[in-house]
């Protein structure tokens, strides 16, 4: 049985839903329908920054063998007006620990991109800062050889009907097309690694 792990914030923890709503959830039905060995398990936090993640990082790696680590974290960064420079050093932190303990893992990386709130620093945002956060997922994917989601709410941001009341986290058809964004990476990647 193969590791699958979600590492990320509210959007893999699937904020406000039932925990079978989730996009890894939805992942994990996948597996099941086309007889995949493997296991999602969903180690998404609400609220959850780089530096959080960095924190936690080691406490989830002692838990199990990983087998595919999937990261998804930046977007409470980017809420926070955290600086670009220090989001992609703690991401690039967990990327090489991952590695470090365990070599033979995949791991793939999911970017984000404003404006996913644009808060009171909208206009700035829109302008440099929003160029680099988007930025840095690419190029740490790049620089680590990495599989890449482009942008892990491509098709749901800015969606009411697929966002909760807050216009920032998926609803349940959300996830649904989060997993799907997931799906269309993952999928080629877990035929080659249970072959």
């Amino acid at each position: 049985m193969k590791n699958i792990i979600f590492f990320g914030d509210s959007l893999t923890a699937g904020y406000g839903l039932r925990a079978n709503e989730g996009f890894p959830a939805l992942i994990q039905t996948r597996l099941d329908a086309e007889q995949l060995p493997c296991k999602a398990i969903n180690y998404g936090i609400s609220g959850e920054t780089s530096a959080g993640g960095r924190q936690r990082l080691s406490t989830v790696l002692a838990r199990q063998p990983v087998d595919v680590f999937v990261l998804a974290l930046g977007a409470n960064d980017g809420l926070r007006g955290i600086p670009v420079r220090e989001t992609s050093q703690n991401l690039q932190y967990i990327l090489t620990e991952v590695k470090r303990q365990f070599p033979q893992a995949t791991v793939v990386l999911a970017g984000l991109e404003f404006p996913f709130d644009l808060g009171p620093l909208g206009a700035y945002r829109l302008g440099h800062y929003a160029t680099e956060f988007k930025a840095l997922f690419r190029i740490l994917a790049e620089k680590n050889s990495l599989p890449f989601v482009p942008f892990l709410l491509q098709g749901v941001l800015g969606r009411r009907d697929l966002n909760l009341p807050d216009g920032v986290h998926p609803n349940a058809a959300g996830q649904k097309v989060l997993a799907e964004n997931v799906w269309r990476v993952l999928s080629p990647l877990l035929q080659v690694q249970v072959s």
